[in-house]
Protein backbone atom coordinates (compact mmCIF):
# COMPACT_ATOMS: atom_id res chain seq x y z
CA UNK A 1 0.00 0.00 0.00
CA UNK A 2 1.48 3.39 -1.05
CA UNK A 3 1.22 5.39 2.42
CA UNK A 4 2.27 9.23 3.30
CA UNK A 5 3.05 10.33 6.23
CA UNK A 6 2.77 13.90 6.73
CA UNK A 7 5.10 15.80 9.30
CA UNK A 8 4.04 19.60 10.37
CA UNK A 9 6.31 21.08 13.05
CA UNK A 10 5.29 24.07 15.66
CA UNK A 11 8.36 26.91 14.57
CA UNK A 12 9.42 26.86 17.84
CA UNK A 13 10.36 23.45 18.11
CA UNK A 14 14.15 22.55 18.31
CA UNK A 15 14.12 19.43 16.89
CA UNK A 16 14.47 19.75 12.73
CA UNK A 17 12.36 18.39 10.49
CA UNK A 18 15.06 16.06 8.06
CA UNK A 19 15.65 15.03 11.95
CA UNK A 20 12.27 13.86 12.71
CA UNK A 21 12.07 12.51 9.28
CA UNK A 22 15.13 10.59 9.96
CA UNK A 23 13.69 9.11 12.77
CA UNK A 24 10.67 7.86 11.17
CA UNK A 25 12.37 6.28 9.00
CA UNK A 26 14.56 4.15 11.31
CA UNK A 27 11.28 3.80 13.24
CA UNK A 28 9.40 2.27 10.35
CA UNK A 29 12.48 0.22 8.82
CA UNK A 30 11.77 1.38 5.47
CA UNK A 31 14.79 1.95 2.79
CA UNK A 32 13.10 3.54 0.10
CA UNK A 33 11.15 6.16 -0.07
CA UNK A 34 10.18 9.76 -1.41
CA UNK A 35 9.83 13.35 0.36
CA UNK A 36 8.09 16.37 -0.66
CA UNK A 37 7.95 19.58 0.96
CA UNK A 38 5.18 21.43 1.83
CA UNK A 39 6.55 24.44 3.39
CA UNK A 40 10.02 25.11 4.19
CA UNK A 41 11.05 23.64 7.39
CA UNK A 42 7.37 23.62 8.55
CA UNK A 43 5.73 20.79 6.56
CA UNK A 44 6.89 17.73 4.29
CA UNK A 45 5.24 14.40 2.86
CA UNK A 46 7.35 11.07 3.66
CA UNK A 47 5.67 9.13 1.14
CA UNK A 48 6.40 5.09 0.98
CA UNK A 49 5.17 1.67 0.89
CA UNK A 50 3.78 -0.09 3.52
CA UNK A 51 1.84 -3.71 4.39
CA UNK A 52 -1.01 -0.86 5.62
CA UNK A 53 -1.42 2.03 7.25
CA UNK A 54 -2.07 -0.19 11.08
CA UNK A 55 1.03 -1.50 10.95
CA UNK A 56 3.01 1.52 10.18
CA UNK A 57 1.00 2.93 12.95
CA UNK A 58 2.38 0.13 15.19
CA UNK A 59 6.19 1.37 14.14
CA UNK A 60 5.87 4.77 14.12
CA UNK A 61 3.23 6.12 16.84
CA UNK A 62 5.36 6.17 20.05
CA UNK A 63 8.53 7.67 18.08
CA UNK A 64 6.38 11.04 16.86
CA UNK A 65 4.04 11.34 19.47
CA UNK A 66 6.98 11.48 21.71
CA UNK A 67 8.17 14.64 19.53
CA UNK A 68 6.80 17.69 21.36
CA UNK A 69 5.33 20.43 19.18
CA UNK A 70 4.77 17.94 16.02
CA UNK A 71 1.29 17.25 14.47
CA UNK A 72 1.55 14.47 11.94
CA UNK A 73 -0.87 12.24 10.06
CA UNK A 74 -0.53 8.82 8.54
CA UNK A 75 -3.21 7.41 6.00
CA UNK A 76 -3.72 5.85 2.44
CA UNK A 77 -1.63 8.35 -0.24
CA UNK A 78 -4.33 7.65 -2.58
CA UNK A 79 -7.81 10.05 -2.44
CA UNK A 80 -6.16 12.86 0.68
CA UNK A 81 -7.79 15.90 -0.83
CA UNK A 82 -10.94 15.61 0.31
CA UNK A 83 -14.40 16.20 -1.11
CA UNK A 84 -16.74 16.80 1.74
CA UNK A 85 -15.88 18.45 5.05
CA UNK A 86 -17.51 18.51 8.27
CA UNK A 87 -16.20 20.82 11.22
CA UNK A 88 -17.26 21.68 14.60
CA UNK A 89 -17.83 25.14 15.63
CA UNK A 90 -16.72 25.87 19.36
CA UNK A 91 -13.14 25.69 20.43
CA UNK A 92 -12.73 24.51 16.48
CA UNK A 93 -13.55 27.14 14.33
CA UNK A 94 -13.81 29.82 16.94
CA UNK A 95 -11.11 29.97 20.23
CA UNK A 96 -14.44 29.80 22.79
CA UNK A 97 -17.35 27.92 23.79
CA UNK A 98 -20.16 30.18 23.08
CA UNK A 99 -22.04 28.84 25.94
CA UNK A 100 -19.70 29.56 28.34
CA UNK A 101 -19.34 33.48 26.91
CA UNK A 102 -23.31 33.91 27.20
CA UNK A 103 -22.72 32.13 30.68
CA UNK A 104 -20.63 35.19 31.62
CA UNK A 105 -23.43 37.81 30.93
CA UNK A 106 -25.65 36.49 33.76
CA UNK A 107 -22.39 36.01 36.33
CA UNK A 108 -22.22 32.25 35.91
CA UNK A 109 -19.25 31.48 33.68
CA UNK A 110 -17.59 29.04 36.31
CA UNK A 111 -20.12 27.26 36.55
CA UNK A 112 -21.34 26.48 33.24
CA UNK A 113 -17.55 26.39 31.69
CA UNK A 114 -16.84 23.19 34.22
CA UNK A 115 -20.51 21.64 32.76
CA UNK A 116 -19.29 21.89 28.98
CA UNK A 117 -15.89 21.03 29.90
CA UNK A 118 -17.09 17.74 31.84
CA UNK A 119 -19.65 17.22 28.66
CA UNK A 120 -16.79 17.76 26.12
CA UNK A 121 -14.23 15.15 28.32
CA UNK A 122 -17.48 12.98 27.72
CA UNK A 123 -18.00 12.65 31.36
CA UNK A 124 -21.77 14.08 30.99
CA UNK A 125 -24.81 13.15 28.60
CA UNK A 126 -24.44 16.11 26.15
CA UNK A 127 -28.24 16.46 25.70
CA UNK A 128 -29.15 16.71 29.08
CA UNK A 129 -25.34 18.97 29.89
CA UNK A 130 -26.64 21.42 27.31
CA UNK A 131 -30.82 21.98 28.44
CA UNK A 132 -28.77 22.96 31.97
CA UNK A 133 -26.58 24.84 30.73
CA UNK A 134 -29.34 26.78 28.42
CA UNK A 135 -31.70 26.84 31.16
CA UNK A 136 -29.21 28.93 33.03
CA UNK A 137 -29.07 31.57 30.03
CA UNK A 138 -32.90 32.74 30.70
CA UNK A 139 -33.43 36.43 30.33
CA UNK A 140 -30.28 37.15 28.30
CA UNK A 141 -31.32 39.33 25.46
CA UNK A 142 -31.01 39.76 21.61
CA UNK A 143 -28.86 42.74 22.36
CA UNK A 144 -26.60 40.68 24.82
CA UNK A 145 -26.28 38.03 22.43
CA UNK A 146 -25.41 40.88 19.70
CA UNK A 147 -22.81 41.93 22.57
CA UNK A 148 -21.27 38.43 22.84
CA UNK A 149 -20.92 37.82 19.20
CA UNK A 150 -19.27 41.18 18.42
CA UNK A 151 -17.08 41.51 21.75
CA UNK A 152 -16.18 37.74 22.22
CA UNK A 153 -16.59 35.73 18.98
CA UNK A 154 -13.10 35.47 16.56
CA UNK A 155 -12.41 32.76 13.54
CA UNK A 156 -9.11 30.20 14.45
CA UNK A 157 -6.43 31.14 12.83
CA UNK A 158 -6.52 29.36 9.51
CA UNK A 159 -10.31 28.77 9.36
CA UNK A 160 -11.02 31.00 6.59
CA UNK A 161 -7.62 29.50 4.62
CA UNK A 162 -8.43 26.35 5.31
CA UNK A 163 -11.84 26.33 4.05
CA UNK A 164 -11.43 28.91 0.68
CA UNK A 165 -8.92 26.60 0.02
CA UNK A 166 -10.65 22.89 -0.31
CA UNK A 167 -13.67 24.74 -1.42
CA UNK A 168 -11.50 26.50 -4.26
CA UNK A 169 -10.71 22.47 -5.08
CA UNK A 170 -14.19 21.33 -5.45
CA UNK A 171 -15.02 20.38 -1.30
CA UNK A 172 -18.38 21.32 0.02
CA UNK A 173 -18.04 22.37 3.63
CA UNK A 174 -20.58 22.07 6.57
CA UNK A 175 -20.01 23.61 10.11
CA UNK A 176 -22.08 21.27 12.25
CA UNK A 177 -22.45 22.75 15.64
CA UNK A 178 -23.86 20.97 19.68
CA UNK A 179 -23.74 24.77 19.77
CA UNK A 180 -26.20 27.54 18.27
CA UNK A 181 -27.74 28.63 15.41
CA UNK A 182 -27.68 32.69 16.21
CA UNK A 183 -23.58 32.02 16.47
CA UNK A 184 -22.88 29.03 13.59
CA UNK A 185 -25.20 31.49 10.88
CA UNK A 186 -22.55 34.46 11.42
CA UNK A 187 -19.50 32.25 11.58
CA UNK A 188 -19.95 30.09 8.70
CA UNK A 189 -20.64 33.39 6.94
CA UNK A 190 -17.51 34.85 8.28
CA UNK A 191 -15.54 32.12 6.79
CA UNK A 192 -17.03 30.69 4.37
CA UNK A 193 -18.72 27.08 5.07
CA UNK A 194 -21.56 26.10 2.39
CA UNK A 195 -23.94 25.45 5.14
CA UNK A 196 -24.38 25.29 9.12
CA UNK A 197 -26.63 23.31 11.64
CA UNK A 198 -26.75 23.60 15.04
CA UNK A 199 -29.34 24.07 18.36
CA UNK A 200 -31.95 26.96 18.46
CA UNK A 201 -32.40 28.86 21.64
CA UNK A 202 -35.89 29.42 22.18
CA UNK A 203 -36.80 33.05 22.79
CA UNK A 204 -40.17 34.92 23.41
CA UNK A 205 -40.44 38.67 23.90
CA UNK A 206 -36.78 39.30 22.52
CA UNK A 207 -35.26 37.07 25.63
CA UNK A 208 -34.35 33.61 26.19
CA UNK A 209 -36.76 31.34 27.38
CA UNK A 210 -33.78 28.91 28.96
CA UNK A 211 -34.80 26.22 26.40
CA UNK A 212 -33.26 25.04 23.11
CA UNK A 213 -35.48 23.65 20.62
CA UNK A 214 -35.96 19.68 19.92
CA UNK A 215 -34.52 18.00 18.88
CA UNK A 216 -31.15 18.57 20.31
CA UNK A 217 -28.14 18.87 17.83
CA UNK A 218 -25.63 16.70 19.55
CA UNK A 219 -23.08 13.68 18.37
CA UNK A 220 -26.00 12.05 16.42
CA UNK A 221 -27.19 14.68 14.33
CA UNK A 222 -23.28 15.27 13.28
CA UNK A 223 -23.23 11.89 11.90
CA UNK A 224 -26.16 11.50 10.56
CA UNK A 225 -25.32 15.19 8.30
CA UNK A 226 -22.27 13.62 7.22
CA UNK A 227 -24.22 10.66 6.20
CA UNK A 228 -26.49 12.75 4.35
CA UNK A 229 -24.10 14.93 2.95
CA UNK A 230 -22.22 12.09 1.39
CA UNK A 231 -25.30 10.29 0.31
CA UNK A 232 -26.91 13.45 -1.60
CA UNK A 233 -23.28 13.62 -3.03
CA UNK A 234 -22.14 10.23 -3.86
CA UNK A 235 -19.26 10.32 -2.01
CA UNK A 236 -17.55 7.51 -0.28
CA UNK A 237 -15.72 7.55 3.40
CA UNK A 238 -12.07 7.89 2.36
CA UNK A 239 -13.70 11.41 0.65
CA UNK A 240 -14.68 12.72 4.03
CA UNK A 241 -12.94 14.99 6.41
CA UNK A 242 -13.86 15.67 9.86
CA UNK A 243 -12.51 17.72 12.46
CA UNK A 244 -13.64 18.79 16.15
CA UNK A 245 -12.49 18.62 19.81
CA UNK A 246 -15.54 17.27 22.31
CA UNK A 247 -16.94 14.30 22.95
CA UNK A 248 -20.21 14.52 20.58
CA UNK A 249 -17.75 14.99 17.50
CA UNK A 250 -16.39 11.36 17.81
CA UNK A 251 -18.95 9.85 16.13
CA UNK A 252 -18.61 11.92 12.87
CA UNK A 253 -14.82 11.89 12.87
CA UNK A 254 -14.94 7.76 13.55
CA UNK A 255 -16.92 7.87 10.04
CA UNK A 256 -14.40 10.25 8.09
CA UNK A 257 -11.70 8.76 6.25
CA UNK A 258 -9.52 11.50 8.01
CA UNK A 259 -10.60 12.20 11.25
CA UNK A 260 -8.83 14.86 13.34
CA UNK A 261 -8.95 15.86 16.56
CA UNK A 262 -8.02 19.28 16.82
CA UNK A 263 -6.37 20.58 20.45
CA UNK A 264 -9.08 17.73 21.63
CA UNK A 265 -10.23 16.29 24.70
CA UNK A 266 -8.46 12.98 25.70
CA UNK A 267 -11.09 10.82 24.35
CA UNK A 268 -11.62 12.66 21.27
CA UNK A 269 -7.88 12.37 20.50
CA UNK A 270 -8.43 8.45 21.09
CA UNK A 271 -10.60 8.21 18.56
CA UNK A 272 -9.65 9.94 15.72
CA UNK A 273 -6.76 9.04 12.82
CA UNK A 274 -4.77 12.14 13.32
CA UNK A 275 -4.43 14.96 15.78
CA UNK A 276 -3.50 18.61 15.55
CA UNK A 277 -2.19 19.29 18.81
CA UNK A 278 0.12 22.52 18.22
CA UNK A 279 -0.76 24.02 14.92
CA UNK A 280 -3.25 26.28 13.58
CA UNK A 281 -6.00 24.44 11.47
CA UNK A 282 -4.23 25.08 8.01
CA UNK A 283 -2.72 21.59 9.24
CA UNK A 284 -5.58 19.92 7.95
CA UNK A 285 -4.26 20.92 4.50
CA UNK A 286 -1.08 19.97 4.79
CA UNK A 287 -2.71 16.66 5.84
CA UNK A 288 -4.03 16.62 2.75
CA UNK A 289 -1.26 17.29 0.77
CA UNK A 290 -1.94 20.52 0.14
CA UNK A 291 1.59 23.25 -0.41
CA UNK A 292 1.71 26.71 1.24
CA UNK A 293 1.74 27.57 -2.91
CA UNK A 294 -2.09 26.03 -2.86
CA UNK A 295 -3.02 27.98 -0.02
CA UNK A 296 -6.24 30.61 -0.62
CA UNK A 297 -6.22 33.11 2.09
Amino acid sequence: MNIALTLVVNPKLTTSLDQIETKAIKALGISSHNHSDLAANHACDLLFTYPSVEDAAAKVTDTLNAVEGLDWALQPAEGRKKKLLLADMDSTMIPVECVDELADFVGLKEKVSAITEAAMRGELNFESALTERVALLEGLTQAQLADCYKDRISLMAGAKTLIHTMKANGAYTALVSGGFTYFTTQVARAIGFDMDRANILEMENDALTGKVAMPICGANTKLETLKALAAERGLSRNDILAVGDGANDIPMIEAAGLGVAYHAKPKTQASASAAVRYGDLTSLLYFQGYKDSDFIA
